[in-house]
């Protein structure tokens, strides 16, 4: 079913699917399991819904966002209304600027959404969801299983990465999992500063002494053991991070910080010309060799439609890049990407035919006329996240 033969009598459709959801008679359809590519190389298993169970459960969303942004954490950022990932960025560079930050853990949940355990969830759903037929349609949606190569197969646990409503799933489970948790550790145990930033699997914590830190590792450990969740050992990294970690290396004989990545973005222990620390944040060169890569064979494979045509597209990729990536302190890297784009654009338009005129005079006309310049399109962390937390406190 498409969203345009659906649309032909939506109205009828739609009345249809509110009798079934009301009168218990609407059922889950299981999800197509289909593979996108990951940044390391690998696949990525994601469960696409059907049609219908795209609709109700992207109302169940809505509802069930009113009930849960109340309780969600302030330094609980992916998947929420109105909380940009840039948000969590900003967030913590003011952390690691503003706070006695020395060590940092980067950590990542192994394949979280496939493991996370559908008993708990359930549980957790039941604090503060009394109506048994939203909890019923929640079961269903867990229950209804993948369908891969026309075979169907049972999701015992997990939930299907790519449906509109597990991304609220797991921000409820790793709420009461890690949220709640980290945030009486740090009441009862840390003996100086500890800042956090979570974005969906993804989080980052600050400590200010490495006894707290290796302390918190080996709690959240055992946490996480708990309910049916493994830190991934390969991306899960302690390191000596902040304003002192170049001081303190030095001392000891040891090289410049290590760098960590997040959001997209390596962060790094840099200075600013009056010598002070500052946080310096590059896009991550991975991420922008595969863009790279999948712009050329976009360009290669398009050669031959009109240069207008191909100049609008590639516009728009590079002004989402910019969007983005053009952070203060990442000029280089922005405008390193559209360099690279126009010289992608410049061998494909060549390649369409051995008798061309294009020198780089003629591709820099057309650089000039379709493709935006580089140039930073974000305010420094510190201005926005005071902006956006004005009068309130940023972690509840």
């Amino acid at each position: 079913m498409t969203w345009g033969i659906y649309g032909q009598a939506l109205e009828e459709n739609l009345q249809d699917l509110h009798r079934r959801v009301h009168s218990g008679a609407y059922r889950a359809r299981p999800s197509r399991r289909a593979y996108i590519p990951k940044a390391d190389g690998k696949q990525r298993a994601l469960g696409i819904a059907a049609l219908e169970d795209k609709i109700v459960q992207r109302a169940v969303v809505e509802v069930l966002n009113a009930i849960y942004e109340v309780d969600f954490l302030g330094y609980s950022y992916g998947f929420r209304p109105g909380r940009r990932p840039h948000d969590a960025l900003d967030a913590l560079a003011v952390g690691l600027e503003r706070k006695k930050v020395n060590w940092v853990l980067d950590a990542d949940l192994r394949d979280f959404f496939s493991t996370l355990d559908q008993a708990w969830l359930l549980k957790f759903l039941e604090h503060r969801i009394a109506d048994k037929r939203v909890l019923r349609l929640i079961r269903k949606w867990l229950s209804a299983g993948v369908i891969e190569d026309g075979r169907w197969s049972e999701t015992p646990e997990g939930s299907p990465q790519g449906a509109s409503v597990s991304p609220l799933l797991a921000n409820v489970y790793l709420h009461y999992v890690f949220d709640r948790w980290v945030r009486q550790w740090r009441r009862r145990h840390a003996h100086g500063d500890v800042i956090v930033v979570r974005f969906a699997d993804d989080f980052i914590v600050g400590f200010e002494h490495q006894r707290d830190a290796e302390r918190f590792l080996a709690a959240l450990h055992e946490r996480f053991v708990k309910f049916n969740l493994e830190l991934h050992p390969e991306k899960t990294r302690l390191i000596q991070f902040g304003r002192f970690a170049a001081r303190d290396r030095a001392a000891r004989g040891l090289g410049k910080p290590e760098t960590f990545d997040f959001l997209g973005f390596t962060h790094i222990c840099a200075k600013s010309r009056g010598g002070r620390f500052m946080l310096k944040r590059i896009t991550i060169s991975k991420r922008m060799r595969s863009k790279l890569h999948e712009v050329n064979d976009q360009l290669h494979r398009g050669r031959h439609r009109p240069v207008p045509e191909q100049g609008r597209w590639l516009a728009s990729v590079v002004r989402g890049h910019l969007a983005y990536y053009a952070v203060p302190g990442n000029i280089k890297a922005a405008r390193a990407f559209r360099d690279q784009a126009i010289r992608l654009w410049f061998k494909a338009l060549r390649r369409r035919s051995q008798r061309h005129s294009l020198n780089w005079v003629r591709m820099n006309r057309l650089a000039v006329r379709w493709l935006p310049p580089a140039r930073i399109m974000h305010p420094w962390p510190s201005t926005r996240f005071a902006a956006s937390t004005s009068g309130r406190s940023p972690v509840r």
